[in-house]
C-alpha cells in the first residue's frame, strides 16, 4: 500500500509517522512501519509491505471484489520525538488491480463481465444532492440487487459517501466528470484543474476501477476533424494517467476515441436480433472499429488505431416505461406496451450482449426515471417498476419462474 501523508504546521525534529493496517473481520495485523519525518518535510511518501500477499494461494483471500469487497482498516499517527501522539487519522483501503489484457477488463488479474448500470444521480426533490445519508447506501445496495456489478455514474462527480458505500458494498464505480458546455481555452484550464482535483480526491477509493474524463463529445463537439480538441481529449486521458497509472482510462465515451485503454460504444438499437448482428464476432468488431459507430459517428479519430482494447457497450436499452401516472413529455428510445413487454425487451437486449464474442462489458440506460427520461429500471423515487427479481433474471439471463 502506497500512502502519501501530508502534514500542516510546524513539527520538531524528530518527528515520526506510525501507520498500522489491520484485517479486522479477520482480527488479523497486517502491517506496521515507521518513518522520521524531516523537519522542512510537509509531505512524505511511505510504502506499507503487505507479507502475506507475497506469496501463495491466501493472496486472493484479501483482494477486494464485488463479491467479497474485503477492506483493510489503517491508522495513520504523528508521534512527538519522545513517543507521544501529536495527531492521528483512521481510514481503509482496498487491495485489488485494475487493467486491461486480451480484450477483456481484468480485476485482480482476472477477466470480469463488467455489467453496469447508468446512473445520473439525480432525486425528484433535491437533484443532485442525495435527500439522506442512508438514501446513498440504498442505491448501491438496490444496484447490485438488480443484478449489476457496476454503476456509471454519469457526468458527476460522485458524492464521496456514495463511493464509501461502493467500497464497503462492493460495487465497481466508473469516475466520470461532467461536460464542460463549449471547448475554449477557459473551458480547457478550468475542467483540466477540476478532473485533477477529482481524480487526487477519489483515487484511494477501491470501487473506482475507469476513469471517464469526456463522454460523447460534450465540450469538445468537433473532435472527428478538430487537431486541438484532439490534443485536448489525449491530454485528459494522459494526464489521469499521470496522476494515476493503477486504472484504465477512456478519452470520450461513447464515440470518437483519440486514445482510450477502453473502446466504449454507446448503441440504442431497440431489437435484440440486430444488436446482436452488430457485436456477434470478431469480423464484427473490425467493422465496428474501423468505421462509422451506431450514431453515425466515427469510432476512432485523430490517428488512433485499434491496439486489441476491450470494446464495451457503455450506453444501451433506454426503454421507455410508464406503469403509474404518465408524463406528456415522456421519453426513451423505444418505448413498452406493458411491465410484461418491457421485461421481455430487456431480456432481448441482454440475449444480444450475452452473445458477443467480445464484448467484455455493458451499461444499461438507466438506473431511475430522470425529468423527462422515463426509461429507468426504477422510478424516480427508486420504486422498480416491476417486481426486482423480474428485472433482475433480465440482467442476468435467468429464466422466470
Amino acid at each position: 500500500m502506497r500512502l502519501t501523508v501530508r502534514l500542516t504546521g510546524a513539527h520538531p525534529v524528530g518527528t515520526r509517522l506510525r501507520v498500522e493496517a489491520t484485517w479486522t473481520e479477520h482480527d488479523e495485523h497486517l502491517a506496521t512501519v515507521e518513518t522520521t519525518v524531516g523537519a522542512t518535510a510537509h509531505e512524505s511518501e511511505l510504502v506499507v509491505p503487505i507479507a502475506r500477499q507475497a506469496n501463495g494461494q491466501a493472496e486472493q483471500e484479501l483482494q477486494w471484489t464485488p463479491d467479497a469487497p474485503h477492506l483493510v482498516d489503517a491508522v495513520v499517527t504523528l508521534l512527538a520525538p519522545e513517543g507521544d501522539p501529536l495527531d492521528a487519522v483512521s481510514s481503509y483501503f482496498g487491495i485489488r488491480t485494475t487493467r486491461v489484457g486480451g480484450g477483456r477488463f481484468l480485476l485482480n488479474d482476472r477477466s470480469i463481465d463488467v455489467r453496469s448500470v447508468l446512473n445520473q444521480g439525480y432525486w425528484p426533490d433535491s437533484h443532485l444532492t442525495a435527500p439522506t445519508r442512508q438514501a446513498l447506501r440504498r442505491e448501491v445496495e438496490l444496484i447490485k440487487e438488480l443484478g449489476f456489478n457496476a454503476a456509471r455514474n454519469h457526468q458527476k462527480i460522485e458524492d464521496p459517501r456514495f463511493l464509501y458505500w461502493a467500497d464497503r458494498l462492493g460495487l465497481m464505480v466508473w469516475g466520470e466528470a461532467p461536460g464542460a458546455y463549449a471547448f475554449s481555452p477557459t473551458a480547457v484550464q478550468r475542467l483540466m484543474r477540476e478532473w485533477m482535483d477529482a481524480v487526487e480526491r477519489d483515487a484511494s477509493h477501491p470501487s473506482i476501477v475507469t476513469w471517464v474524463p469526456a463522454n460523447e463529445s460534450w465540450g469538445v463537439q468537433h473532435i472527428a476533424t478538430d487537431p486541438a480538441q484532439q490534443a485536448y481529449a489525449r491530454a485528459l486521458a494522459d494526464v489521469t494517467r499521470a496522476l494515476d497509472a493503477t486504472r484504465p482510462v477512456i478519452s470520450n465515451d461513447g464515440w470518437e476515441h483519440p486514445d482510450s485503454d477502453i473502446v466504449s460504444v454507446h448503441d440504442y438499437e431497440g431489437d435484440g436480433d440486430r444488436l446482436a448482428r452488430t457485436y456477434a464476432d470478431d469480423e464484427a468488431r473490425t467493422r465496428l472499429l474501423a468505421g462509422l459507430g451506431p450514431a453515425d459517428r466515427l469510432v476512432l479519430v485523430g490517428g488512433a488505431v485499434d491496439r486489441g482494447q476491450p470494446v464495451m457497450l457503455t450506453e444501451f436499452g433506454g426503454v421507455n416505461h410508464q406503469p403509474g401516472a404518465q408524463r406528456d413529455d415522456a421519453w426513451g428510445y423505444t418505448t413498452a406496451a406493458d411491465g410484461d413487454d418491457w421485461i421481455a425487451r430487456i431480456t432481448a437486449l441482454y440475449d444480444a450482449v450475452r452473445a458477443s464474442s467480445f464484448l467484455a462489458g455493458s451499461c444499461w440506460t438507466q438506473l431511475t426515471d430522470t425529468m423527462q427520461e422515463t426509461n429507468g429500471l426504477l422510478n424516480a423515487d427508486r420504486t422498480p417498476k416491476e417486481p426486482i427479481e423480474r428485472i433482475r433474471r433480465a440482467v442476468l439471463g435467468t429464466p422466470e419462474r
